[in-house]
């Protein structure tokens, strides 16, 4: 999370070799100057120097971003820490939010988490969960549902880990973590110490993710840790090297304390769960300040892998060894380093395909005067840094966290976005180049792996100043673009509602797992438009500590029709051929599939809805009498 700036600038340059192989060449001296770099200042060094921005590209970009959160009816601040000052580290980090269909009802709820304050926080401060009331507006139905917690909350990871079609939650904090069971009713009950997820000792519960590791269709969960934390052991800002900043007294850490221990529990199928972190393998890798968790299939041997953004030490990939255990080749593979072989303050992470390739890439976010990273999946796991080549190297002005990989403008090609804020309050009085309250920022997809920052000419909504932390992505209104949910510190957070202009076509994917965790976790999707084809997977954490609309949301541009490839966490694979949308219509459509895994369904045809501007959702069994029911809704563009 923090990361000081008292190294040499890297400057993005060709090479003649990838920075996988300049790191495998290197990487005992890189390791070796790590640890002498952790013996001589408590934070990360790592800067780049910014890449000159080209002119601007000249086209259109569609996608309109306003913050209608007061309007919504999202009025409550997330809490986190003093206003004015930090004076340690677990006041800085922030939280996670999600979208979260709690009830079933085809409309995304929003959850929100938030920490509390060293002596006593405000009135009514909790994590908060609000029903959609499908007109644009919420209703906060936190104590009704059963979820009022007050504490330091970090992440949240959505799955059905019971697999009785109802969503549930896991909060991960400072202290102790949480289980929340949805009962089906609209409650949700602490199930933690029942679970078997309770920590006798305090621990600083950071990422977290469901994970199917095992394909036993339960979901299993991993858990990143941050720092070993104490406050009676804390020092006092400016009281040795890892508590200052550009010479400026600030919270200690993260280095200086011990690094978290990550932890993987392994879901025993009756609502239990049981520690196997060393069985595993995970307890093998080396020591860092975990932070956001994804788990996806990286190298596309039909087994999940998992990838930890760490905070001033190397990032983590624990590949999948398909025996129950992990191996961690972050470094050999590539995500675990910079450029030029060093850490970094990795905090958010991205998940999509960039450029239409058909594989998982990464986005990882940085501290101020760093550059953030995006790296390019070769499909077998192994990620080399496109950072200068797509331009994303033109920012390095901001503290980044939430991030994503989605098709803002639904054009087909996905976008990066990500929020902004610092950890330091009081330090812009001193440097007011470091603002505390920092806009958020787009990066539109040109194609051919290029990219354009867009801030003013997103939106409102976008260049706004704020202290954020987590972000959502989903479509709270249904209307069939991507909507952004936004955690801001010590103020309400912000609803981004995309109003999107003109007639791209686009289709969302609802999976439903039957031999497959029930939730789908881990489902990696391929759609094939126009000659492209994109790849998405359905994940249980992303951005910073936070979890997206389970409905995959696929731009496609002009096109009218699309094939699907489903890869199921089972290790099933499933082919949807020609989904059409008709050849005088300009429509996107939304096709839920409860699909029964490892059968090959004939083409369903969904019937014209008759009017434009409106829904229609219908049923269609096929006549192999399928076990699950196949829903589709039509919602037209024009």
């Amino acid at each position: 999370m923090i990361d000081s700036r008292k190294g040499k600038p890297s400057i993005f340059r060709p090479t003649h070799f990838s920075r996988r192989n300049f790191v495998r060449l290197g990487m005992g001296a890189a390791l070796s100057l790590r640890a002498t770099r952790l013996l001589a200042q408590g934070v990360s060094s790592h800067t780049a120097k910014p890449l000159p921005r080209p002119a601007a590209s000249g086209r259109p970009f569609n996608a309109h971003f306003v913050d209608v959160a007061a309007a919504a009816g999202l009025h409550a601040p997330v809490i986190y820490g003093d206003v004015e000052i930090k004076k340690y580290i677990v006041e800085s980090t922030g939280c996670g939010c999600a979208f979260i269909d709690y009830d079933n009802d085809g409309w995304m709820d929003l959850f929100l988490l938030s920490g509390t304050r060293l002596g006593s926080a405000p009135e009514g401060t909790t994590n908060r969960l609000y029903k959609n009331n499908r007109d644009g507006t919420f209703t906060d139905v936190t104590e009704k549902a059963g979820l009022r917690s007050l504490g330091w909350a970090c992440g949240v990871c959505i799955g059905d880990y019971n697999n009785d079609g109802f969503d549930d939650i896991f909060c991960s904090n400072f202290g102790q973590n949480a289980l929340y069971r949805n009962n089906g009713d609209g409650t949700f009950t602490d199930v933690t110490k029942a679970a078997g997820l309770w920590n006798d000792q305090q621990r600083w519960g950071a990422g977290c993710t469901f994970v199917d590791y095992d394909r036993d269709g339960h979901l299993d969960l991993f858990v990143s840790n941050y720092v070993r934390f104490f406050f009676e052991h804390a020092p006092a800002p400016g009281e040795n090297n890892n508590c200052k900043w550009k010479g400026i007294p600030v919270e200690c850490g993260p280095r200086g304390p011990a690094t978290g221990k990550h932890s993987l529990y392994r879901n025993n199928g009756d609502g239990t769960f049981t520690e196997v972190t060393q069985q595993a393998g995970i307890s093998k890798a080396a020591s860092t300040y975990g932070m956001t968790a994804v788990a996806a299939d990286f190298d596309e041997d039909g087994w999940q892998d998992i990838y930890v953004a760490c905070d001033s030490t190397p990032s983590l990939l624990f590949m999948n060894n398909r025996d129950g255990t992990f191996r961690e080749e972050g470094v050999l593979r590539g995500p675990a380093l910079s450029e030029d072989g060093m850490e970094q303050a990795g905090m958010g992470i991205g998940v999509g395909d960039y450029d239409l390739d058909g594989h998982l890439d990464l986005f990882k976010t940085h501290f101020t005067d760093d550059a953030n990273i995006l790296y390019h999946n070769d499909g077998k796991g192994n990620f080399d840094d496109a950072t200068g080549s797509s331009r994303l190297g033109v920012e390095t002005r901001f503290v980044c966290w939430g991030a994503g990989i989605v098709d803002l403008d639904n054009d087909g090609l996905p976008d990066l976005f990500m929020v902004t804020g610092h950890v330091y309050p009081h330090v812009e009085r001193t440097l007011p180049q470091y603002s505390y309250k920092t806009p958020r920022a787009v990066f539109r997809n040109l194609g051919k792996g290029v990219f354009e920052e867009l801030i003013e000419a997103a939106g409102p909504a976008v260049a706004a100043a704020h202290c954020s932390r987590g972000c959502a992505f989903g479509d709270f209104d249904n209307d069939g673009d991507v909507d952004i949910l936004i955690v801001n510190l010590n103020e309400p957070p912000s609803l981004l509602r995309n109003d999107l202009s003109g007639k791209a076509n686009w289709i969302k994917v609802k999976l439903e797992g039957v031999k497959s965790n029930r939730s789908a976790i881990g489902a990696r999707v391929l759609v094939h438009y126009g000659g492209k084809t994109q790849a998405q997977a359905v994940l249980s954490q992303s951005s910073f500590f936070s979890c997206n609309d389970p409905r995959l949301h696929f731009g496609l541009g002009d096109s009218t029709a699309a094939d699907i490839d489903v890869y199921w966490p089972s290790g099933l694979h499933e082919t949807f051929k020609q989904m059409k949308f008709g050849p005088d219509e300009r429509l996107g459509v939304e096709f839920r599939a409860e699909f029964f895994n490892g059968f090959n369904h004939p083409q369903f045809s969904p019937p014209n809805s008759g009017c434009c501007g409106s829904a229609f959702f219908g049923q269609v069994t096929s006549k192999y009498n399928l076990p699950r029911i196949v829903q589709f809704a039509l919602r037209f563009t024009f």
